[in-house]
């Protein structure tokens, strides 16, 4: 007996999908490993496909000779891509074989409520749940947060900038926390919202978070970069730059790491507008930096401690960045991130590696950590949460709480040293 016609057409339409849809590759996230001079051209060249996104090193001109880079590959150029690796000769692995699960779990939110509890905090959330968090905390505690606008962003969004202060009389001491310098960096914001809500929730519970607010006001600017933020959550979550738009270039945005003040534009950045660490028109050219530059500028006398939140490679860095040269103060940051990449390692089993930005990781000129400390913050840092790799900028909400409690214990041992040391200064 002849099957009917139309089963031979649905069984001929299900064998095509499954070979054209369904065996499809999706994004992936390779590991290279770069061995010879031929290998680092061979992957410069495919960073310039629009197609790949670099995740590690920032910048095609830090791709070196024995060293690793991490790509980000749209699923249009998997096979592409790993086809021009084998024929090279160049080791790979899969880092992530299916990025846009995790993204789907990423912006997977049950709670935007900062009433549901500690949940909340273990969540990443858009820009409009945070910005609703920020008012929220304000009503919910008056007693102790401020709510300063700073400035706007170049498509015009708020830059709202918490004052976290102690139960008592007014002090001339603060530290000022950022986070989302870059859009892409989920898990910054997540850090200064889990900030926040630890130090009022301990506040006059937890020794030393008591001693922090009770000595030192705390300005903490959740997200920097709040038009690439955005962006992330709306088209296309891998973006680093701010969206502003480039005189005689169709390509938007500047690293807004890139475009303060120091070393500006020097090697280790880049002047065109198309390259993700584009260093801007001129220092200070974006509304975001411009903004949180003159805040500092206004609170000269005031600001002891500088802290920049990024992702991902576990490290606690400070200045220089934009060169190889030695600060006067060396030594003693350099023993402070010691001793915090130590207690984490001794509480959390995770390693974080630590020194002089340039020399630990690579030259990045005109960046936020140097400026503040050129202009007189003589403790500046900036810190570099999870993980090594295995996620990248993907990281799953469950590793939320143990990221931001490394960086919050590495947050309380360096502000209580700068406490201790300004307090030695008194007469």
């Amino acid at each position: 007996m002849r099957p009917p016609i139309q089963l031979v057409y649905l069984i001929c339409f299900n064998i095509f999908l499954e070979k054209c849809i369904c065996k499809s590759e999706p994004d992936q996230v390779l590991s290279i490993t770069i061995s010879t001079q031929e290998h680092v051209d061979t992957v410069q060249n495919l960073t310039s496909n629009n197609e790949t996104e670099l995740w590690q090193p920032a910048s095609p001109i830090y791709i070196t000779t024995n060293s690793e880079v991490h790509l980000y590959i749209q699923s249009t150029s998997v096979e592409f891509v790993t086809e021009l690796l084998r024929k090279h000769g160049i080791t790979y692995r899969i880092l992530l074989e299916n990025t846009p699960a995790l993204i789907e779990m990423q912006t997977k939110n049950d709670s935007s409520d900062p009433r549901s509890g500690g949940v909340f905090y273990e969540r990443y959330h858009s820009l409009e749940d945070i910005y609703y968090w920020i008012n929220k905390t304000k009503q919910d505690h008056s007693d102790m947060v401020k709510v300063i606008l700073i400035g706007s962003s170049s498509e015009k969004r708020p830059l709202y900038v918490l004052k976290l202060s102690g139960r008592r009389d007014e002090v001339k001491r603060a530290m000022w926390i950022d986070c989302g310098i870059h859009a892409r960096e989920w898990i910054a914001p997540a850090f200064c919202m889990w900030f926040v809500n630890y130090a009022l929730a301990f506040y006059n519970q937890n020794t030393e978070i008591t001693d922090i607010l009770n000595n030192m006001d705390v300005y903490i600017l959740t997200v920097m970069n709040p038009d690439g933020y955005k962006y992330t959550w709306t088209t296309d979550r891998m973006w680093r730059k701010n969206r502003s738009s480039n005189k005689d270039s169709d390509c938007f945005g500047a690293d807004l790491n890139r475009n303060f003040d120091a070393n500006w534009c020097t090697k280790g950045a880049s002047d065109n507008p198309c390259d993700p660490t584009y260093c801007g028109q001129f220092p200070e050219s974006e509304p975001e930096t411009q903004a949180v530059a003159r805040f500092l500028r206004s609170h000269k006398d005031t600001v002891k401690l500088y802290l920049s939140i990024h992702s991902y490679s576990q490290m606690l860095l400070f200045p220089y960045s934009c060169s190889y040269d030695e600060i006067p103060n060396h030594n003693e940051l350099f023993e402070v991130v010691k001793e915090a990449s130590t207690k984490i390692r001794r509480y959390y089993r995770t390693n974080y590696k630590y020194g002089p930005g340039a020399k630990t990781i690579y030259l990045a000129p005109g960046g936020s950590d140097d400026w503040a400390y050129n202009f007189g913050i003589k403790y500046s840092f900036t810190f570099e949460l999870q993980d090594r790799g295995r996620y990248g900028f993907l990281l799953p909400p469950s590793f939320i709480p143990q990221a931001c409690n490394e960086a919050l214990l590495a947050t309380k041992i360096i502000a209580l040293h700068v406490i201790k040391k300004l307090n030695e200064e008194l007469p």
